[in-house]
């Protein structure tokens, strides 16, 4: 198990490098002048010259690269051009309303896809699978904007049933908290409950065909003890590693349902960034979410050899 860890640590470092390369490739070739978004269309070429010299963006290509890679992997993630705040401020701030968004979109999407894997995989083939297999193809298909903006009009405009609730941070309100995630998270979850109720329908349906589950059958213990008692836990496995894959889609689609519904997350910062040409601050949300994707990953990586010794490195 220890093999496993540490192999699995010895990838983060690595990852987040090439991502902060790419990320810092991609602003560094967007056309356009950070300075000229600043000051703004009648701003003179020599105004524009000094305020690059201030921000430091006349020093050369590898000269900024280097300097911003050992601030950011102190901590320092650099200012926003635009206001002059630190970026892991304004980062931070922003953080809680992004992540509760995707751990209700999680919970939504885990409860809906294990549910309708478990009911095509216990019974393959049937009318019941063939059912649940169809809702999963419209699930996915459907955009998460779209849903969430049928979900404000039906529920909270017409039937009134949930109210129309702006971010409220748990420690201020938790019942509030609850209430303004509860349209989010369905709109964000549904359609990722699709990636879970494949995975879970094949992995028990593989399970169920085992020898193993007609020899407890046939010693008189009933199929519904088999199946929860013995072949969920093992069902359960292949489902646990495609749960890295679900939070990363999960993280990318809160940036629009967060639209949607004025969530004061990182992705209506960072496209106000990308709007206003704020490079920092596009730059250290891009790394902080993939450190975020990373770290799940890797602890889902642990879990996953934890129950499957078959995994751990050699």
């Amino acid at each position: 198990m220890g093999k496993l860890i540490a192999f699995r640590l010895a990838l983060v470092v690595p990852q987040l490098i090439l991502v902060a390369l790419v990320v810092f490739l991609m602003t560094y070739l967007v056309p356009g002048s950070p300075a000229a978004a600043i000051l703004g269309t009648s701003a003179n070429p020599e105004r524009i010259a000094q305020v690059e010299a201030q921000l430091g963006l006349d020093q050369p290509f590898f000269t900024r690269m280097i300097t911003w890679f050992a601030a950011a992997f102190q901590g320092d993630l650099g200012t926003s051009y635009a206001i002059g705040r630190p970026v892991t401020d304004m980062i931070l701030e922003r953080m809680p309303a992004t992540l509760s968004l995707v751990f209700g979109g999680l919970v939504v999407a885990v409860l809906i896809g294990l549910a309708l894997g478990l009911l095509g995989g216990t019974r393959p083939g049937s009318t019941t699978d063939r059912t649940t297999t169809t809702i999963t193809a419209i699930t996915v298909a459907i955009p998460e904007f779209w849903l969430g903006i049928v979900l404000l009009l039906v529920f909270s405009v017409q039937l009134r049933w949930v109210p129309v609730i702006a971010y409220v941070p748990f420690e201020v309100d938790p019942v509030r908290w609850a209430q303004g995630l509860i349209l989010p998270s369905i709109a964000l979850g549904v359609g990722s409950a699709a990636l879970i109720a494949r995975s879970m329908r094949t992995s028990m349906a593989e399970t169920l065909s085992a020898r193993w589950v007609d020899t407890l059958t046939a010693t008189g213990m009933s199929r519904g003890r088999v199946i929860f008692r013995y072949g969920l836990k093992n069902a359960l496995i292949p489902v646990l590693a495609s749960t890295g894959l679900t939070v990363s889609i999960l993280i990318g689609a809160s940036f629009v349902v967060g639209q949607v519904f004025a969530f004061p997350g990182i992705g209506d910062l960072m496209l106000r960034s990308v709007i206003g040409k704020d490079f920092p601050v596009v730059q250290g949300g891009v790394l902080m979410i993939a450190l975020i994707v990373i770290l799940v990953n890797f602890v889902l990586d642990i879990c996953y050899g934890l129950l499957n010794p078959k995994a751990r490195p050699q």
